[in-house]
């Protein structure tokens, strides 16, 4: 195959993504690690279930950045992982740091890749990524309402025993307590939600959407959330690398759109080829623009801190 898709970091994140990847037959796939033999076991262990899966991707394992030369996309999940009782924010400082030297051996050995960063307190860690990377804004997609909006969407099928397939959710903001879901925008069949379910339930759903990773963190005991964000993470390279022009929520860098300007913050985008092509603007009562507002103000307290 001639594209390439090169993930940073083989934990349960990295790998899943990779393999999934893999058995689509979007790309080749590089796992890179720092941990010696690590990447390279997970990597033979997926190559040999392309033959299974009937994928000709190949797939690499090492700890050398030479070998991620050319990507077309990096996705990024190195960093340390949410523990019981640890917030996204308490990760800000040390993840800042491992971010900063992954965005420069992927800038030297990819220099026109698209870097979608998957790390937490993800906000923040785009912004990093941003700053290092010189990149423009459209080659630099976090990934976050994907796998937010995913999870509205779990809840609302179960809420009303209905298929996934018929459920679309809007999750906006930061990754983080602070997320603004949109039950307005959310529909089933294209019918607003606010319309079949009552405010309670809506209520309900909305509160554990966004608390949906720390529910996992702490059924888990030790970890954290892996199969839906590895899922989320393939959508948006699928959708890159087929030009689907799917309009996906992501963390974007914000210029003046939904009145926030030089930050990364979740909004509904149009990815393609080009990466980011275009910026999804919806009209927002003044409650979810207050809200979003909130978020972003949430994010940009992590951003200047790691600006210091």
């Amino acid at each position: 195959m001639q594209r390439k898709v090169s993930v940073i970091g083989s934990g349960n994140v990295g790998a899943t993504a990779a393999r999934s990847i893999a058995d689509k037959e979007l790309a080749d796939v590089v796992v890179l690690d720092i941990l010696e033999g690590i990447p390279q076991g997970k990597g033979l262990d997926m190559l040999e279930a392309c033959p299974v899966e009937g994928s000709d991707a190949r797939v690499l394992g090492t700890n050398d950045y030479a070998d991620t030369a050319g990507s077309d996309i990096v996705v990024v999940t190195a960093g340390l992982a949410r523990k019981p009782g640890m917030s996204r924010d308490d990760l800000l400082t040390k993840n800042c740091a491992i971010i900063k030297s992954v965005t420069e051996q992927v800038v030297e050995h990819s220099p026109d890749c698209i870097i979608i960063p998957v790390t937490n307190p993800l906000d923040a860690m785009c912004q990093v990524v941003y700053r290092v990377s010189g990149f423009p804004r459209e080659r630099v997609i976090g990934m976050a309402g994907v796998l937010d909006s995913a999870r509205m969407r779990t809840f609302i099928a179960q809420a009303l025993d209905v298929s996934v397939e018929n459920t679309h959710a809007f999750v906006l903001g930061g990754h983080g307590d602070t997320m603004v879901p949109l039950p307005r925008y959310s529909t089933v069949a294209g019918v607003p939600i606010t319309e079949l379910l009552d405010q309670d339930t809506i209520d309900a759903i909305v509160k554990r959407t966004a608390g949906g990773g720390a529910e996992i963190v702490k059924l888990l005991g030790t970890g954290s959330a892996y199969y839906a964000p590895g899922s989320a993470v393939v959508e948006m390279v699928e959708a890159i690398l087929k030009d689907k022009k799917k309009i996906l929520p992501c963390a974007a860098f914000l210029q003046g759109e939904y009145g926030i300007s030089d930050l990364f913050v979740g909004v509904p985008v149009k990815l393609g080829a080009r990466g980011l092509e275009q910026i999804v603007q919806i009209e927002l009562s003044e409650s979810e623009q207050a809200a979003l507002d909130k978020s972003a103000d949430a994010v940009r307290e992590l951003v200047q801190i790691i600006a210091m």
